[in-house]
């Protein structure tokens, strides 16, 4: 047997349609993730005791059972409770789900290490909980919770293969029918692995990129 390329340029049209919903779904579902982890770590900051247990065993749940599970769970365990959804929709409601849990956490920490004392000095001017937020709180953690915030978007963009599983159209299910059809199953997950490691590189880049005009902001405004 021969590495033949032309068996997956023959089949580029739906090789990059099925790329298109992978990042798709990973963009959307990430962004989900991040917005509603953030509002939970807010909830748990600042909702009391009851809030932050009913929110804490959520996420233990959500980070203690394996994505598969989860997916399968809101696709196929959905019509039991009235909520029928598409492959597309449930894939990026599992996402953005399963993402929350960690990206919650990844932001509670970022809260719990900026020190009390300027929470304190926020208050004793007169800020409101939401000007501390937004002017005390985001400003510090931002530099502490970048690095594990990318970490988690790897992730994420990592899981959107176990989405070819409830049959979503992107590109892990898009090549591997071509593998089976064509009976080109190396070339068709090496395209696979090729694609996921530059987006992986792209996105370690960015946060780089990103991790260094925010020191350089900080230093300039120190």
């Amino acid at each position: 047997m021969t590495f033949d390329i032309n068996v997956l340029i023959g089949q580029w049209p739906a090789i990059v349609s099925g790329a298109g919903v992978t990042i798709m779904i990973w963009i959307l579902g990430t962004i989900a993730a991040a917005v509603i982890g953030f509002l939970m770590a807010v909830a748990r900051q600042y909702g009391g005791m009851v809030v932050d247990k009913m929110l804490g065993a959520i996420v233990a749940v959500l980070r203690g059972t394996p994505f598969l599970i989860q997916i399968f769970l809101v696709y196929y365990g959905g019509p039991f409770v009235g909520l029928e959804l598409d492959p597309l929709p449930a894939g990026l409601i599992g996402i953005s789900i399963y993402g929350a849990a960690y990206f919650s956490e990844i932001f509670r920490s970022g809260f719990q290490a900026v020190p009390k004392g300027h929470i304190e000095a926020g208050e004793c001017v007169g800020l409101t909980r939401g000007q501390i937020i937004r002017r005390i709180l985001l400003p510090e953690m931002t530099m502490l919770v970048l690095p594990p915030s990318v970490n988690m978007v790897v992730i994420l963009m990592k899981e959107t293969a176990v989405l070819s599983i409830i049959t979503v159209p992107e590109l892990t299910a898009t090549l591997s029918a071509i593998g089976s059809q064509q009976y080109a199953f190396v070339e068709a997950l090496s395209a696979l692995a090729l694609f996921y490691w530059g987006l992986v590189e792209v996105t370690g880049w960015l946060g780089n990129l990103a991790e260094t005009k925010l020191s350089r902001f900080r230093f300039f405004n120190a």
